[in-house]
């Protein structure tokens, strides 16, 4: 039973377990949400640098003719 200096509301908010705030919750779910896309745009970002590193590898070939013989001044 409340007191004088109580209401009924308020014993009853005070019996509620207390609970994370929601933005707790949000803050959360926002880090988890930013880690993940970090490690997913490094991983991109790795794997396109290592495609571009294997294409720079093969265009060093000096063995590289066009066929026909033409050359660029005949066009």
């Amino acid at each position: 039973m409340a007191n004088d200096l109580e209401s009924d509301a308020s014993s009853q908010l005070a019996a509620v377990s207390p609970q994370s705030p929601d933005w707790l919750k949000l803050g959360v779910v926002a880090a988890a949400s930013a880690l993940a896309g970090g490690v997913a745009a490094a991983w991109w970002y790795r794997k396109t640098l290592s495609k571009l590193r294997q294409a720079e590898d093969f265009s060093h070939n000096s063995d590289f003719r066009s066929p026909g013989g033409d050359s660029a001044d005949d066009f």
